[in-house]
């Protein structure tokens, strides 16, 4: 989760004042975080899902330069280097209120999936040495619309 001083929707690095993220793996991989089980419900058949963690250990790199960059900043556009701070995020997500739903298949890609395009509600805190944020309480008018779905890929596309 990103947190900026401008006005909504902007994404403009120099605004950005908090980048959440689990980190880097050393493997590569970034932005994942395991869930346990009992976190996450989906209910595909009725085009529902939730998702629900309670304090999970983050590190706030500040920005996303620094968080790609391991502290070290940018120098163009100029960011400087900041190191992360550890904190912890909730949140709790819902998706509801089926809009449509799709089959999409791409042979060419190997990918095909069932989707479901839902409304949704999100409420979302960090906490850090100096500093905690809650969003506003959910509201359903506030998201366009979202999807959740199932697909197969890759190896097992077919």
């Amino acid at each position: 989760m990103d947190l900026y001083t401008g006005p909504v929707g902007s994404h403009n690095l120099l605004q950005q004042i908090h980048d959440y993220s689990p980190g880097i793996s050393a493997n590569g991989l970034f932005w994942l975080i395991s869930a346990p089980h009992d976190a996450v419900q989906v209910r595909l058949g009725s085009g529902t899902a939730s998702v629900q963690m309670t304090d999970v250990p983050v590190l706030d790199a500040h920005d996303i330069a620094n968080a790609l960059t391991g502290g070290l900043g940018l120098a163009n556009p100029p960011i400087p280097p900041i190191a992360a701070v550890p904190a912890t995020v909730s949140f709790d997500i819902e998706w509801s209120n089926v809009i449509e739903q799709a089959k999409v298949t791409n042979e060419m890609q190997g990918f095909t999936g069932q989707f479901w395009k839902t409304g949704a509600t999100v409420k979302w805190s960090s906490n850090q040495a100096g500093f905690s944020f809650d969003s506003e309480a959910p509201n359903p008018t506030r998201n366009i619309y979202s999807v959740i779905g199932h697909e197969h890929s890759g190896a097992f596309f077919h």
